[in-house]
């Protein structure tokens, strides 16, 4: 089962997580999220632990309890799902509703608006 972790300290690492979490069953991996320069935690993260049942014993124990000096806000990790953007003139949002060129209108209109 895929565990969000969030409300994370920005000093905590992977190792602490796992530990934290191992009290309660196997954990298979721990992936805490980071900014784009790959050094600053955001402030959450993932935990898998394959035995469901473990999973949420974890969760019903460690949610709302401080660790390393935040309160952790757990819960099952959800799928990402689609934006639900259509590219192209279906979109109600993108850069792709901004001005056009002319050439890019014309192929357009020859192709009858299909396509990107």
């Amino acid at each position: 089962m895929n565990i969000f972790v969030g409300d994370l300290s920005f000093d905590a690492d992977e190792t602490n997580v796992k530990e934290a979490f191992e009290k309660f069953g196997r954990v298979g991996s721990v992936i805490i999220i980071k900014e784009k320069n790959g050094v600053t935690s955001r402030g959450f993260g993932f935990v898998e632990m394959p035995d469901q049942q473990e999973a949420l014993a974890a969760i019903e124990a460690l949610h709302g309890k401080e660790f390393m000096g935040r309160a952790l806000n757990l819960g099952e990790a959800r799928s990402k799902t689609a934006k639900g953007r259509v590219r192209g003139f279906k979109s109600g949002s993108g850069y792709k509703l901004g001005r056009r060129t002319r050439s890019f209108m014309k192929r357009k209109m020859k192709t009858g608006g299909e396509g990107n």
